[in-house]
Protein backbone atom coordinates (compact mmCIF):
# COMPACT_ATOMS: atom_id res chain seq x y z
CA UNK A 1 0.00 0.00 0.00
CA UNK A 2 0.94 3.39 -0.60
CA UNK A 3 1.02 6.33 2.14
CA UNK A 4 -2.20 7.09 3.82
CA UNK A 5 -2.80 10.87 3.46
CA UNK A 6 -4.90 12.45 5.85
CA UNK A 7 -7.11 15.15 5.53
CA UNK A 8 -7.94 18.15 8.47
CA UNK A 9 -9.22 16.30 11.23
CA UNK A 10 -12.04 16.42 13.21
CA UNK A 11 -12.03 16.04 16.76
CA UNK A 12 -13.26 12.88 18.35
CA UNK A 13 -14.96 14.34 20.95
CA UNK A 14 -16.71 17.43 21.25
CA UNK A 15 -16.95 19.50 24.25
CA UNK A 16 -20.70 20.73 25.25
CA UNK A 17 -22.31 22.20 28.29
CA UNK A 18 -25.52 20.87 29.73
CA UNK A 19 -27.01 20.90 33.52
CA UNK A 20 -27.12 18.09 35.81
CA UNK A 21 -30.11 17.56 37.77
CA UNK A 22 -30.40 15.05 40.98
CA UNK A 23 -27.00 15.30 42.19
CA UNK A 24 -26.70 15.65 46.51
CA UNK A 25 -26.22 19.21 47.24
CA UNK A 26 -27.55 20.56 43.95
CA UNK A 27 -29.60 23.27 43.54
CA UNK A 28 -33.62 22.79 41.64
CA UNK A 29 -31.99 24.75 38.97
CA UNK A 30 -29.16 22.04 38.33
CA UNK A 31 -25.54 22.15 37.88
CA UNK A 32 -23.67 23.79 35.03
CA UNK A 33 -20.92 21.88 34.06
CA UNK A 34 -18.66 20.39 31.09
CA UNK A 35 -19.42 17.60 29.36
CA UNK A 36 -17.57 15.59 26.52
CA UNK A 37 -19.24 13.74 23.84
CA UNK A 38 -18.73 11.36 21.63
CA UNK A 39 -18.92 12.63 18.02
CA UNK A 40 -20.82 10.61 15.34
CA UNK A 41 -19.65 12.27 11.75
CA UNK A 42 -20.67 10.95 8.55
CA UNK A 43 -17.86 9.14 6.72
CA UNK A 44 -18.24 7.99 2.90
CA UNK A 45 -15.96 5.24 1.88
CA UNK A 46 -15.25 5.90 -1.89
CA UNK A 47 -13.57 3.47 -3.82
CA UNK A 48 -11.87 4.45 -6.68
CA UNK A 49 -14.26 7.77 -7.04
CA UNK A 50 -17.07 6.03 -6.59
CA UNK A 51 -19.24 6.27 -3.33
CA UNK A 52 -19.95 2.98 -2.06
CA UNK A 53 -21.32 3.37 1.65
CA UNK A 54 -21.74 6.15 4.26
CA UNK A 55 -20.88 5.11 7.74
CA UNK A 56 -21.48 7.29 10.86
CA UNK A 57 -18.04 7.02 12.45
CA UNK A 58 -16.02 8.36 15.01
CA UNK A 59 -13.50 10.14 13.04
CA UNK A 60 -10.10 8.43 14.43
CA UNK A 61 -8.17 5.45 12.62
CA UNK A 62 -10.20 6.37 9.64
CA UNK A 63 -7.78 4.63 6.85
CA UNK A 64 -8.04 1.59 9.10
CA UNK A 65 -11.35 1.91 9.68
CA UNK A 66 -11.48 2.02 5.56
CA UNK A 67 -9.25 -0.89 4.69
CA UNK A 68 -10.82 -3.29 7.92
CA UNK A 69 -14.31 -2.31 6.20
CA UNK A 70 -13.30 -3.27 2.96
CA UNK A 71 -11.62 -6.39 3.48
CA UNK A 72 -13.99 -8.05 6.30
CA UNK A 73 -16.89 -6.47 3.98
CA UNK A 74 -15.55 -9.02 1.04
CA UNK A 75 -14.68 -5.76 -1.15
CA UNK A 76 -10.77 -6.66 -1.27
CA UNK A 77 -9.34 -10.04 -0.84
CA UNK A 78 -6.09 -8.53 0.39
CA UNK A 79 -4.54 -5.81 1.30
CA UNK A 80 -2.21 -5.67 -1.35
CA UNK A 81 -5.64 -4.88 -3.47
CA UNK A 82 -5.51 -1.59 -2.01
CA UNK A 83 -3.55 0.94 -3.61
CA UNK A 84 -3.78 4.06 -1.11
CA UNK A 85 -6.15 5.62 0.92
CA UNK A 86 -6.96 9.35 1.20
CA UNK A 87 -9.57 11.17 3.71
CA UNK A 88 -10.91 14.33 2.73
CA UNK A 89 -12.95 16.59 5.10
CA UNK A 90 -15.90 17.91 3.27
CA UNK A 91 -17.77 21.21 4.45
CA UNK A 92 -21.34 20.93 5.33
CA UNK A 93 -22.02 22.96 2.44
CA UNK A 94 -20.75 21.23 -0.12
CA UNK A 95 -21.58 17.77 1.73
CA UNK A 96 -25.24 18.91 2.04
CA UNK A 97 -25.68 18.02 5.60
CA UNK A 98 -27.00 20.61 8.31
CA UNK A 99 -25.31 23.44 9.41
CA UNK A 100 -21.90 22.78 11.69
CA UNK A 101 -22.45 18.69 10.65
CA UNK A 102 -19.14 18.06 8.66
CA UNK A 103 -18.42 15.10 6.61
CA UNK A 104 -15.14 12.89 5.56
CA UNK A 105 -14.79 11.45 2.31
CA UNK A 106 -12.47 8.36 2.85
CA UNK A 107 -11.00 7.53 -0.87
CA UNK A 108 -9.61 4.34 -1.34
CA UNK A 109 -7.60 2.94 -4.91
CA UNK A 110 -8.16 -0.43 -5.39
CA UNK A 111 -7.31 -2.89 -8.12
CA UNK A 112 -8.94 -2.95 -11.22
CA UNK A 113 -10.63 -6.98 -10.18
CA UNK A 114 -11.63 -5.56 -6.94
CA UNK A 115 -13.48 -3.16 -8.60
CA UNK A 116 -15.09 -4.61 -11.53
CA UNK A 117 -16.10 -6.93 -8.94
CA UNK A 118 -17.43 -3.98 -6.28
CA UNK A 119 -19.74 -2.73 -9.54
CA UNK A 120 -20.90 -5.77 -9.93
CA UNK A 121 -22.16 -6.13 -6.76
CA UNK A 122 -23.61 -2.75 -6.86
CA UNK A 123 -25.56 -3.52 -9.86
CA UNK A 124 -27.20 -7.42 -8.45
CA UNK A 125 -28.36 -5.74 -5.61
CA UNK A 126 -29.83 -2.03 -7.38
CA UNK A 127 -32.07 -4.79 -9.20
CA UNK A 128 -33.55 -6.91 -6.48
CA UNK A 129 -36.85 -6.90 -4.60
CA UNK A 130 -36.86 -5.49 -1.38
CA UNK A 131 -37.42 -7.66 1.78
CA UNK A 132 -36.74 -4.68 4.53
CA UNK A 133 -34.34 -6.58 6.41
CA UNK A 134 -31.51 -4.79 8.07
CA UNK A 135 -31.59 -2.43 5.41
CA UNK A 136 -30.39 -4.78 2.16
CA UNK A 137 -32.77 -5.56 -0.62
CA UNK A 138 -32.64 -9.09 -0.34
CA UNK A 139 -32.83 -11.67 1.98
CA UNK A 140 -29.26 -13.18 -0.48
CA UNK A 141 -28.13 -9.76 0.01
CA UNK A 142 -27.07 -10.56 3.70
CA UNK A 143 -24.48 -11.90 2.67
CA UNK A 144 -24.21 -15.07 5.70
CA UNK A 145 -22.21 -16.75 4.10
CA UNK A 146 -18.33 -17.48 4.79
CA UNK A 147 -15.38 -19.67 4.24
CA UNK A 148 -14.49 -22.21 7.70
CA UNK A 149 -11.78 -20.80 9.91
CA UNK A 150 -8.39 -22.50 9.58
CA UNK A 151 -7.59 -25.14 12.66
CA UNK A 152 -5.96 -23.50 15.07
CA UNK A 153 -3.54 -25.89 17.38
CA UNK A 154 -3.59 -22.93 19.91
CA UNK A 155 -7.52 -22.54 20.12
CA UNK A 156 -7.66 -24.35 23.56
CA UNK A 157 -5.72 -21.35 25.02
CA UNK A 158 -8.50 -19.22 24.19
CA UNK A 159 -9.98 -20.46 27.77
CA UNK A 160 -11.96 -18.23 30.23
CA UNK A 161 -8.78 -17.49 32.59
CA UNK A 162 -7.01 -15.72 29.06
CA UNK A 163 -10.45 -14.38 28.18
CA UNK A 164 -11.20 -12.76 31.44
CA UNK A 165 -7.50 -11.25 31.74
CA UNK A 166 -7.91 -9.53 28.44
CA UNK A 167 -11.00 -7.78 29.27
CA UNK A 168 -9.90 -6.86 32.75
CA UNK A 169 -7.68 -4.81 30.62
CA UNK A 170 -10.11 -3.13 28.47
CA UNK A 171 -11.38 -0.44 30.36
CA UNK A 172 -7.73 1.45 31.01
CA UNK A 173 -7.26 1.70 27.24
CA UNK A 174 -10.85 2.81 26.32
CA UNK A 175 -9.15 6.07 26.34
CA UNK A 176 -12.61 8.45 24.51
CA UNK A 177 -14.97 5.73 26.05
CA UNK A 178 -13.64 7.34 29.56
CA UNK A 179 -14.36 10.63 29.01
CA UNK A 180 -17.23 10.58 27.17
CA UNK A 181 -18.90 7.22 27.14
CA UNK A 182 -21.18 5.95 24.77
CA UNK A 183 -18.38 4.31 22.61
CA UNK A 184 -17.08 0.67 21.95
CA UNK A 185 -13.94 -0.84 21.54
CA UNK A 186 -12.25 -3.64 19.79
CA UNK A 187 -9.12 -4.92 20.96
CA UNK A 188 -6.54 -7.78 19.86
CA UNK A 189 -5.65 -9.62 22.73
CA UNK A 190 -2.54 -12.64 22.76
CA UNK A 191 -2.93 -16.08 24.35
CA UNK A 192 -1.51 -14.84 27.40
CA UNK A 193 -4.46 -12.29 27.94
CA UNK A 194 -2.55 -9.16 26.87
CA UNK A 195 -3.79 -6.36 24.82
CA UNK A 196 -1.48 -4.96 22.25
CA UNK A 197 -4.41 -2.80 20.33
CA UNK A 198 -7.66 -1.08 21.62
CA UNK A 199 -9.60 0.71 19.01
CA UNK A 200 -12.38 2.97 19.71
CA UNK A 201 -15.61 3.84 17.91
CA UNK A 202 -19.43 5.07 18.28
CA UNK A 203 -20.54 1.81 16.48
CA UNK A 204 -19.35 -1.50 17.43
CA UNK A 205 -18.65 -2.71 13.57
CA UNK A 206 -16.63 0.42 12.98
CA UNK A 207 -14.71 -0.41 15.50
CA UNK A 208 -14.00 -3.50 14.52
CA UNK A 209 -13.19 -2.64 11.02
CA UNK A 210 -10.55 -0.47 12.61
CA UNK A 211 -8.89 -3.17 14.57
CA UNK A 212 -9.36 -5.14 11.65
CA UNK A 213 -7.65 -2.68 9.42
CA UNK A 214 -4.61 -2.03 11.90
CA UNK A 215 -3.77 -5.94 12.00
CA UNK A 216 -4.05 -5.57 8.00
CA UNK A 217 -1.76 -2.79 7.51
CA UNK A 218 1.24 -4.42 10.06
CA UNK A 219 0.59 -7.88 8.54
CA UNK A 220 -0.66 -9.60 11.07
CA UNK A 221 -4.02 -11.23 11.08
CA UNK A 222 -2.90 -14.75 10.87
CA UNK A 223 -0.61 -14.25 14.25
CA UNK A 224 -1.80 -16.45 17.61
CA UNK A 225 -4.34 -14.50 19.11
CA UNK A 226 -8.24 -13.07 19.36
CA UNK A 227 -10.56 -10.29 19.55
CA UNK A 228 -12.17 -8.82 22.54
CA UNK A 229 -15.39 -6.63 22.42
CA UNK A 230 -17.26 -4.37 24.42
CA UNK A 231 -20.77 -4.95 23.01
CA UNK A 232 -22.74 -7.95 21.79
CA UNK A 233 -21.21 -10.54 19.69
CA UNK A 234 -23.88 -10.19 16.74
CA UNK A 235 -23.67 -12.11 14.01
CA UNK A 236 -21.92 -9.07 11.65
CA UNK A 237 -19.14 -8.99 13.84
CA UNK A 238 -19.04 -12.52 13.54
CA UNK A 239 -18.87 -12.60 10.09
CA UNK A 240 -16.51 -9.95 9.83
CA UNK A 241 -13.87 -11.95 12.44
CA UNK A 242 -14.26 -15.43 10.37
CA UNK A 243 -14.27 -13.67 6.36
CA UNK A 244 -10.35 -12.47 7.78
CA UNK A 245 -9.17 -15.89 9.51
CA UNK A 246 -9.50 -14.68 13.26
CA UNK A 247 -10.18 -17.96 15.28
CA UNK A 248 -12.21 -16.86 18.35
CA UNK A 249 -13.94 -13.85 19.29
CA UNK A 250 -14.56 -13.16 23.35
CA UNK A 251 -17.39 -10.24 24.09
CA UNK A 252 -18.41 -8.46 27.10
CA UNK A 253 -22.57 -9.33 26.15
CA UNK A 254 -24.47 -12.24 25.06
CA UNK A 255 -24.46 -12.32 21.10
CA UNK A 256 -27.54 -13.21 19.02
CA UNK A 257 -28.54 -17.12 17.98
CA UNK A 258 -27.19 -16.11 14.82
CA UNK A 259 -24.10 -14.94 15.66
CA UNK A 260 -23.47 -18.38 17.56
CA UNK A 261 -24.79 -19.73 14.16
CA UNK A 262 -22.51 -18.40 12.20
CA UNK A 263 -19.70 -19.14 14.62
CA UNK A 264 -20.26 -22.84 14.70
CA UNK A 265 -20.24 -22.55 10.49
CA UNK A 266 -16.97 -20.60 10.32
CA UNK A 267 -15.46 -22.80 13.18
CA UNK A 268 -14.76 -19.64 15.12
CA UNK A 269 -14.72 -19.72 19.19
CA UNK A 270 -17.28 -17.65 20.81
CA UNK A 271 -17.19 -15.94 24.32
CA UNK A 272 -19.99 -14.14 25.74
CA UNK A 273 -21.15 -12.53 28.94
CA UNK A 274 -17.47 -12.05 29.95
CA UNK A 275 -17.94 -10.83 33.07
CA UNK A 276 -15.59 -12.36 35.77
CA UNK A 277 -15.51 -14.51 37.63
CA UNK A 278 -18.07 -15.89 34.64
CA UNK A 279 -18.06 -15.98 31.13
CA UNK A 280 -20.21 -18.18 28.38
CA UNK A 281 -18.48 -20.18 26.14
CA UNK A 282 -20.98 -20.48 22.71
CA UNK A 283 -19.17 -22.43 20.13
CA UNK A 284 -16.13 -24.29 20.54
CA UNK A 285 -13.93 -23.19 17.49
CA UNK A 286 -12.16 -25.66 15.10
CA UNK A 287 -9.08 -27.05 16.95
CA UNK A 288 -7.44 -30.12 19.03
CA UNK A 289 -10.26 -30.64 21.71
CA UNK A 290 -13.18 -28.61 20.98
CA UNK A 291 -16.31 -30.37 21.01
CA UNK A 292 -19.37 -29.36 19.47
CA UNK A 293 -21.62 -27.78 22.43
CA UNK A 294 -24.93 -29.36 22.13
CA UNK A 295 -28.48 -28.45 24.05
CA UNK A 296 -29.44 -29.51 26.96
Amino acid sequence: MSPVAESEALAPLSRRGVRVFGEAGAPASGLARGDSLAAEVPVALVFNGVSHAVMMATPQDLASFALGFALSEGILDHVRDCRGIESRRIASRDAGLPEGIDGIEVHLEISARSFERLKGRRRSVAGRTGCGVCGVESFAALDLQTSPVARRGWIGRVDLPTVLRALAGLPARQVLNAEAGAIHAAAWATLGGELTDVLEDVGRHNALDKLLGTLARAGRLSEPGFVVMSSRGSHELVRKCARLGIAALATVSAPTAMGVQVAQLAGLRLWGLCRAPRGVLYAAGSGPGCQELKPV
